[in-house]
């Protein structure tokens, strides 16, 4: 017990330390994931404690972007759940056909897989010219990773499975260029998207969206911090906005819960209806 405790007190310097230097606030995220990669991160340090990866992390900008790497979850895929894309061709699209112009934000776009799974979808369905996809992440280094796409090419046979069963249209090799162990994804792609870093936990609402996706990261967060940044969500859609969650999140017990409608409930869609 006393050991535990003084593991919670080195964390809780650790996070402070890096919030009052850094200006990035971990302390809300939840505990026992957060523990979990802060040892995965001693580890592939080469240290043996807590408190000794506080003292590099202050004092050497590039074990803090290590650091901020490491903790920032990037496990992502192209049509990551194939079945959430395909309830979006069904229940949303036709909802977007009635907008003349349409704005997305990717919450936590990682390395942007996710994005240019989006972008595939709405140029097949023809409405890729009329949208601005905003994508943005904590992380300036995979922001840097996701402006490229370019992805490696051996994963490119799961992405293509996952394509098909997200109902896509065509072959998906289409869509990127085979460039040595590489697939690098075209410009058209990219001319509707902005990239941008946000900070969930302290950033406030910087436009008006249709749809917001944030898929698979509130669940690293602790219930304040979720209900902080369902209240950015809420305040950032348009009426009759789309919500988009990960398969293991949900607007139940949130202080929104009341102010959506559940179009897809196994795939978390929702729609503002308030």
């Amino acid at each position: 017990m006393l050991r535990e405790q003084l593991e919670d007190i080195e964390v809780y310097l650790l996070l402070e330390g890096i919030h009052r230097y850094y200006g990035f606030d971990f302390r809300d995220y939840a505990l026992a994931s957060l523990k979990r990669r802060i040892w995965n991160i001693i580890k592939a340090e080469g240290l043996t404690s807590i408190s000794g990866l506080q003292e590099k992390v202050l004092h050497d900008p590039k074990c803090m972007e290590r650091f901020l790497y490491s903790l920032s979850v990037n496990v992502t895929a192209m049509f990551r759940d194939p079945s959430f894309f395909l309830a979006f061709r069904k229940q949303v699209v036709p909802r977007l056909r009635t907008y003349p112009f349409i704005r997305i934000w990717h919450a936590g776009c990682s390395t942007g897989e996710e994005v240019y799974s989006m972008a595939i979808l709405l140029h097949e369905e023809g409405l890729y010219h009329r949208c601005r996809l905003y994508a943005t992440d904590i992380n300036d280094m995979v922001l840097r990773k996701a402006k490229n796409g370019i992805y490696p090419l051996e994963l490119m046979q799961d992405y293509t499975q996952n394509y098909l069963q997200s109902g896509g249209k065509k072959s998906f090799s289409e869509y990127y260029t085979a460039a040595y162990d590489h697939a690098i994804f075209p410009s058209y792609l990219k001319d509707n998207m902005v990239f941008s870093q946000h900070n969930l936990v302290a950033d406030n609402s910087f436009n008006e969206f249709h749809i917001i996706l944030c898929r698979n990261v509130l669940i690293y967060f602790n219930q304040a911090l979720q209900n902080r940044v369902h209240n950015l969500f809420y305040e950032s859609l348009v009426k009759f906005g789309i919500l988009g969650l990960g398969r293991q999140e949900t607007l139940k017990f949130t202080p929104h819960e009341q102010d959506y409608e559940e179009l897809e409930g196994d795939d978390r869609i929702y729609r503002r209806i308030r």
